[in-house]
């Protein structure tokens, strides 16, 4: 396993056992749109963010951005069942300060929404949240990889599921908390969001 991603990284030394752990989750064949591809991508955009002078604390994002979708099923709590593994799982390689700030990114990203001046949160949130900014192919292709991972769900039950959170990530007076992604990923995430509501409340 170890080989499989050399590039993806991963900030704990010591640790590669459970790196190998959280990349085989993420490497599930039930996952669609959680899987490792997202992952890359997620670490992919926070190095974006801090070549373009976005500061956070390297450490600790890292591991929230490695943890945050390292449960993902399709049912309730993933979120928290990501950060109980994180809390469990960091202590005998990471300091308690930092566990703690792994634990508290791996929750913000239930809501996206960091307060003013958590500049972890912001990179965290922007960097999940970034897949929304896709060019429209790409963008297309995110949802039906979501709606994958929900083929248990009638289409009208995932149909006012998937619109209700996006609606509430729409209703946010920005999307995007870097001063980068508000530059570069809001006006293209905007339109997305609204075509895919319209698509769903059209089928709903």
């Amino acid at each position: 396993m170890e080989d499989d991603h050399p590039d993806l990284p991963w900030p704990l030394s010591g640790a590669d056992p459970l790196r190998d752990e959280v990349l085989a989750a993420y490497a599930d064949p039930q996952r669609g749109h959680h899987g490792t591809r997202h992952l890359r991508e997620v670490l992919a955009h926070l190095d974006t963010l801090s070549q373009h002078e976005t500061t956070y604390d390297r450490t600790p994002v890292l591991l929230a951005a490695w943890f945050h979708d390292a449960v993902y099923d399709g049912e309730r709590d993933a979120e928290e069942r990501s950060a109980t593994w994180a809390e469990e799982a960091l202590p005998a390689f990471a300091d308690a300060a930092t566990v703690a700030e792994v634990v508290r990114l791996v929750r913000l990203t239930e809501h996206h929404r960091p307060e003013e001046g958590d500049a972890n949160g912001a990179a965290l949130s922007d960097a999940d949240l970034a897949i929304l900014a896709a060019p429209p192919e790409r963008y297309d292709a995110y949802v039906a990889a979501v709606r994958t991972e929900y083929a248990h769900l009638p289409d009208e039950v995932f149909n006012k599921g998937r619109a209700d959170v996006l609606r509430a990530l729409s209703s946010k007076p920005r999307l995007f908390h870097t001063a980068y992604g508000a530059a570069h990923w809001e006006a293209a995430a905007r339109p997305n969001l609204a075509r895919e509501i319209e698509a769903l409340e059209a089928t709903g």
